[in-house]
């Protein structure tokens, strides 16, 4: 292997040839990114979009394009059989509910859009990526797999990647996995924050507020459960975070509530302490109803609490010394860029938990105020072509330029 061989790559003539496509491509980029944007495609909602996207992977030339069992799309663009299956995934899925305006708005260089930046932007860089191999007719030692997956956001849970990796057809050939989400340039994702996310439903018999008052009160053990649990220490290292973020229940202000509930997100870069947080809110949860059964009288029925696992990432992390973490670095400076490396959750989770090497690039460009409705991102030519250009060499460095 090359002593550099992002710099020996950079410097052929048949990588020159792709990165003088993808900067020609730049424009035509960004309307299909316009395009796939006012196509709405929220939570387990993506299907129109999908159909789309995958009519635009099959119009470049991919081979057994199709739709799998879970709503991903996909097309193998094939190499020489010499290397290992790559996957390089952006997600279809925005957090914004149907209904949305996702009407694009374009102001100069920046585009205005709810989902336009994370991550429709990048499923549009996915098909300049496609363009600019085939411009260059470069041949890769990897099949090179592109997806366009579904359930990235929230409560989707990762579940198009989570498919695709327990359940798919390629399974067992993908040895490399690199997400391209949101156009930031700054980080690479080498570390995947697992998180736990529970609906805990607390229910009791109810009654009056003044005729049964002295009853057993569902609210009451989940005030109990909620103060314990804010009382949790955790570690600054590896991180580790927790919030109750919702919560609901109840009849009327006259009534004692028959049933309850909070939503509560629990996250760690260590799975080890991610358990640990989980143990001890179980346990919170179970002392609150025991304590609320013998403050008050249970003569109409007791208190109890159903906790509902609702969303379970799972944590892990890319060998600083891989080649994909080596190679996307030295690929990200040698257009311009610093990144830090970071931990995230992203599509990357899945595989990096099953110690299969997985990544998270960018798309290029620079954007602001994701998941809001007025997100934006900004795609002025030059640090865009230069984001896209660093993201295109990475892959080309795992796949293997063939000889």
């Amino acid at each position: 292997m090359p002593s550099d061989p992002i710099a020996t790559l950079l410097a052929t003539p048949a990588f020159q040839a792709a990165a003088a496509t993808l900067a020609a491509e730049h424009e035509r980029i960004v309307e299909d990114g316009i395009t796939l944007t006012e196509i709405p495609s929220p939570p387990f909602g993506e299907e129109v979009r999908a159909a789309a996207y995958r009519e635009m992977l099959a119009a470049h030339g991919l081979e057994d394009v199709e739709t799998d069992e879970i709503g991903n799309v996909m097309g193998l663009r094939r190499g020489t059989g010499n290397g290992p299956l790559l996957v390089v995934a952006a997600h279809l899925d925005t957090v914004f509910p149907a209904g949305t305006d996702v009407k694009v708005k374009r102001e100069g260089t920046k585009l205005f859009a709810p989902g336009i930046g994370d991550d429709t932007r990048s499923l549009a860089v996915l098909l300049g990526f496609i363009r600019a191999l085939d411009g260059a007719g470069i041949k890769t030692s990897s099949d090179i797999l592109f997806v366009g997956d579904v359930g990235e956001e929230g409560l989707g849970d990762l579940r198009g990647v989570r498919h695709l990796f327990t359940k798919g057809k390629y399974r067992d050939r993908i040895k490399n996995f690199i997400t391209v989400d949101s156009p930031d340039m700054t980080n690479i994702a080498v570390g995947g924050i697992g998180s736990k996310r529970y609906r805990v439903t607390f229910r009791g018999p109810g009654g009056h507020s003044f005729g049964a008052f002295g009853l057993v009160n569902p609210m009451y053990a989940m005030a109990q459960a909620m103060t314990e649990f804010a009382k949790t220490q955790v570690p600054a290292k590896p991180r580790t975070t927790y919030a109750v973020s919702v919560t609901g229940g109840g009849t009327s202000i006259n009534s004692i509530p028959n049933e309850v509930f909070m939503d509560v997100d629990m996250r760690s870069q260590d799975a080890s302490e991610l358990g640990r947080l989980e143990a001890r809110f179980k346990s919170i949860v179970a002392e609150a109803v025991e304590t609320e059964n013998n403050a008050r009288s249970t003569r109409a029925g007791e208190i109890s609490a159903e906790l509902t696992l609702v969303g379970d990432r799972p944590a892990g992390a890319t060998d600083m010394d891989s080649e994909l973490v080596r190679f996307a670095t030295a690929a990200y400076h040698a257009q311009g860029f610093a990144p830090a490396h970071e931990f995230s959750s992203t599509d990357a989770n899945i595989p990096m938990s099953l110690g299969i090497p997985a990544i998270r690039i960018g798309s290029g460009g620079s954007s602001g105020r994701a998941h809001s409705l007025d997100e934006w991102i900004d795609m002025a030519p030059e640090p865009a072509i230069r984001g896209m250009t660093a993201s295109l060499a990475t892959i080309v460095a795992v796949a293997g330029l063939a000889e």
